[in-house]
This record gives C-alpha cells, sequence and structure tokens, in this order.
C-alpha cells in the first residue's frame, strides 16, 4: 500500500500543480488529508472550504489572466520592432518569408495550407508539417488574424503571422492547448487558391 499511497499523492500534486499553484504548505496539506481519512474534526467546515477555495481559483485565475495578456503584449511590441516585420492596424503582425506569385484569395475561397501553430513560448499545439497533411479550409472559415493575413498573401507565399488574443482564440483559448488570451504564433504556407 506504501507505492499505492504514494502514486496517489503524485497524482493529487501534479493535478495541484497543473492548476497553477505554485506554492503549497505541504504539512496543512498533510494534515487536512490525515483529519480527513482519519475522521476527525477538520479546522474548516466543508461549506468553509469550498468558499475558500473558490475564492483562491478565482483569483488565481484572474492574476494568469493579467499575465497571458500582458505576456502577449510584450511580446507583440518587441517583435514589432524587429527588422522585417509589419504589423497592420489591427494588431495583426506578419513576416513576408517566401513571396509567391500566384493569385490572392477573396474570404468566400477555400485555400490549401501547410502550417504551424506555436504559442509565444515555443510550445507548438498544431501542425500540418507534423501531420504531412495540408489542410483546406475557406479564408474565413478560421481565426481573424488568418483571415486577414490570407487575403493579403499570394498562392505560394511563406509568411510567419504574430496573431494578438483579440484576432485569435480570445478569452475562451481552444481546448487544452491554447489557454484564454494567448497570443499566437503560425508559420502559414499558402499552397494552393481553391
Amino acid at each position: 500500500m506504501d507505492r499505492v499511497s504514494y502514486a496517489l499523492g503524485m497524482s493529487v500534486a501534479n493535478n495541484i500543480k497543473a492548476s497553477g499553484v505554485k506554492n503549497l504548505k505541504v504539512a496543512d496539506f498533510a494534515a487536512a488529508m490525515e483529519d480527513v481519512f482519519a475522521g476527525k474534526e477538520c479546522r474548516l467546515g466543508t461549506h468553509e472550504a469550498q468558499e475558500l477555495l473558490n475564492g483562491f481559483f478565482r483569483e488565481l485565475q484572474q492574476s494568469q489572466i493579467r499575465e497571458m495578456k500582458e505576456d502577449g503584449e510584450k511580446f507583440l511590441a518587441e517583435n514589432g520592432r524587429k527588422e522585417g516585420v509589419v504589423t497592420l492596424p489591427s494588431g495583426l503582425q506578419y513576416k513576408v518569408l517566401k513571396e509567391g506569385k500566384g493569385t490572392k484569395p477573396t474570404a468566400e475561397r477555400k485555400v490549401k495550407c501547410h502550417y504551424e501553430g506555436k504559442l509565444i513560448n515555443g510550445t507548438v499545439f498544431d501542425s500540418s508539417y507534423a501531420r504531412n497533411a495540408p489542410a483546406v479550409f475557406p479564408v474565413n472559415g478560421v481565426i481573424q488574424g488568418w483571415v486577414e493575413a490570407l487575403q493579403l498573401m499570394n498562392e505560394g507565399s511563406q509568411w510567419e503571422l504574430y496573431i494578438p488574443y483579440n484576432l485569435a482564440y480570445g478569452e475562451r483559448g481552444a481546448g487544452e492547448s491554447i489557454p484564454p488570451y494567448a497570443a499566437l504564433v503560425f508559420k502559414v504556407e499558402l499552397l494552393e487558391v481553391l
């Protein structure tokens, strides 16, 4: 049972850490575990403990949102000063890696693209290159930053896009990979206008 107990402790600790809790008083945590498992009276009532945790996680989430926004704004401000980076009035930034000679798609057209999406810390969250399968989609069926950029690209172009959160997935994020308020970086290759 020692190994199972340790494994349960690891699992709980990993879940707590993944939720964004950076500091935990392990002695108090262990005391609560002991009190509950021994059937002793706990220092906090169930309702009081739940209210305390709700407030703590609400504050933690707000802090994470502020940090994500600030990190994105700082990244885009610094990135916008780099050579070759163009900043559009919307806040979208791009750098031309390769200029194509083909036509530019309109919002109603479909396109075939290869792409790689990353968070500003470099974490890749999606890549058609990794799947070795370009994506086909309508220009107006993707995030706003892509809609704007694709209509400026010539077929055959490859650009790197730097997208502020409000032109990406906004305050909702996307799944487990893209947190709310995340600025994103995409390498996009416009293979074909369909």
